[in-house]
């Protein structure tokens, strides 16, 4: 009878079950009962660990799990805002005083955290032109997490008539650049750039657009989902984060440009995989100008034109002899390509 009832139970009940009867038992025990990967087990443990069923005690592989003796269930906060006269800092010192910020996350986290609530609630404050807005941070034993969504014009909305582009997903190409503001009597434009970049994951939906920044992976991500209004914005780190925002600064602002925003770097696939054309490159280049040091990432790029190559290698370099352009992830096609545009420039 045993035997039936656990195998009609799911994964995580028949760990659960499992703990209630041998106390504490390592990964290896777990997962030769369960007959799964130590990798798909670590994902249901993650799970009951978040939710404080489960105890973790030691590390990697001399780890032991256990039955939680008190369930500690996650921290969450909802709060809705009215935006006109909201100050940011005062919103975040709430939270971070109910939540307990300073005894739950380390310096490091808390600076990022602290930083990227600040600038993106700020953002919503000052750009949005949306009347409220929605904010819910969610601590649990893993990560910090929070979501701000207002309901006004939509940050990819914004950009696009701002500038006036072709489209609202050429605004993300804009976004991701750096330096680019609406509103340049108040802001540099950098706020966005690096939050986007201090999160393990953050995500910035609008409309039908969905653009998330997985500096895990070291990688972004365009999808579209159904239609929402305003913006939404998701972040999250791990409390473990050796993540340090002053690093991250002075990867994209460092000592040689005298601590100033001068350099970016810019995922050249980010809308497809094949280049051809000057203007393709051209489109690429709006708005760098701006920077002393540029990263073109040719990650998934599969091939380029002479054309494109051209206008960045040769045009661009000829009207800004001073900025630095550097490559990434090329591959031989490319590598040949712009190697035979430098070789004729003259």
């Amino acid at each position: 009878m045993t035997i039936c009832y656990i195998h009609t139970m799911n994964q995580k009940d028949k760990i659960l079950e499992f703990l209630k009867r041998n106390k504490s038992v390592s990964g290896h025990e777990l997962s030769r009962f369960l007959s799964i990967s130590r990798q798909a087990l670590n994902k249901h443990l993650k799970v009951l660990i978040q939710k404080g069923l489960v105890v973790k005690n030691g590390k990697t592989r001399n780890a032991a799990y256990s039955l939680a003796g008190k369930i500690k269930p996650e921290k969450r906060l909802k709060k809705q805002c009215i935006l006109e006269g909201l100050e940011e800092h005062k919103v975040f010192n709430e939270v971070a005083l109910q939540l307990n910020f300073r005894k739950n996350l380390s310096n490091n986290v808390l600076h990022i955290v602290n930083y990227v609530f600040s600038e993106i609630l700020n953002n919503a404050i000052e750009h949005s032109k949306s009347e409220n807005c929605n904010i819910e941070i969610v601590l649990d034993q893993y990560n910090c997490n929070f979501i701000i969504r207002d309901y006004g014009i939509g940050i990819f909305y914004s950009i696009y008539k701002k500038f006036d582009l072709s489209d609202e997903i050429s605004a993300i190409g804009e976004l991701i650049k750096g330096r680019t503001t609406t509103m340049k009597e108040k802001h540099s434009g950098e706020g966005v750039f690096f939050s986007s970049k201090s999160g393990d994951i953050v995500t910035f939906r609008s409309h039908k657009i969905t653009l998330t920044f997985d500096n895990r992976k070291k990688d972004i991500f365009i999808e579209e989902k159904r239609h929402i209004n305003g913006t939404e914005v998701k972040f999250s780190i791990s409390r473990a984060s050796k993540r340090n925002l002053e690093n991250i600064f002075k990867q994209y602002a460092p000592e040689a440009y005298n601590y100033r925003f001068e350099k970016t770097k810019v995922f050249v696939n980010l809308f497809q995989t094949e280049f051809v054309s000057r203007s393709e490159a051209k489109r690429l280049l709006f708005g760098l100008e701006k920077f002393k040091e540029i990263v073109l990432d040719f990650k998934g790029v599969k091939l380029i034109g002479q054309g494109f190559a051209d206008e960045i290698f040769r045009v661009f370099k000829k009207e800004h002899p001073n900025i630095i352009i550097k490559t990434e992830n090329l591959n031989p096609v490319i590598t040949f390509m712009i190697k035979h545009v430098v070789d004729n420039k003259n």
